[in-house]
């Protein structure tokens, strides 16, 4: 019986393994069996999984900027997205898990999530790069495709790189005002950690910021 689920796996996926052992462990959750599980192949999944979108990103985006490219490759590789190829590929059908799991709605996009980068790694190990990278660019293709990228604002941009390099938000302060009442001119200025002052205007106090932010950027981010 185990057999035959295994060859109705790999005749939905296509892909016939020359080592039966990899994809059964890809399929095997730790509280099956604690010590020989798919823990190991999800790890090097995840990796395969990471190279495979980088790769494809910069082929279909070519011109895109690195901080979008970044944003569309979190939502490409998280455990949900995983999760919910693992459901189109009704993994959980052929997942061998140990009984305080099953049931366990909550605990199956994780699980499945899992057990999908563990197939990818389970792949890779037995067909090479090439095969495994066919494997997910056919059942990513859509998400690829799609063109709703996030546009990440000024704002939002320097946030990010100052808490990720400095740990602190960066320091907006309102500088002055000009212009008649009707069509006022605001002028702000910024400043991240120790750096110096970088000036922006703009018709409201948030687009003064924005514009601050977008100077600074063009220093910081050469």
């Amino acid at each position: 019986m185990i057999k035959d689920i295994f060859d109705e796996l790999q005749s939905n996926i296509k892909i016939k393994f020359a080592n039966l052992n990899l994809l059964k462990q890809s399929l095997v959750h730790k509280s099956f069996d604690h010590n020989n599980n798919n823990e190991k192949l999800e790890f090097l999944g995840d990796r395969v999984l990471g190279l495979i979108m980088s790769k494809a990103l910069l082929v279909n985006y070519p011109n895109e900027k690195e901080g979008i490219i970044d944003k569309k490759f979190a939502n490409l590789v998280n455990k949900k997205t995983c999760a919910e190829i693992g459901v189109i590929l009704n993994l959980k059908k052929y997942m061998l898990i140990g009984g305080s799991y099953k049931g366990l709605k909550r605990s199956d996009e994780k699980i499945i999530g899992d057990c999908l980068e563990a197939l990818i790694g389970a792949i890779f190990l037995d067909k090479g790069l090439g095969i495994v990278e066919k494997f997910v660019l056919k059942y990513w293709s859509n998400l690829l495709e799609k063109s709703d990228f996030t546009i990440i604002d000024s704002k939002t941009q320097l946030q990010e790189y100052s808490l990720k390099k400095y740990k602190m938000l960066p320091k907006y302060k309102f500088y002055k005002e000009t212009g008649p009442k009707h069509s006022p001119v605001f002028k702000v200025v910024v400043q991240i950690s120790e750096s110096k002052k970088y000036y922006g205007t703009g018709s409201s106090k948030k687009n003064a910021q924005q514009n601050a932010a977008k100077n600074i950027l063009k220093d910081i981010l050469v």
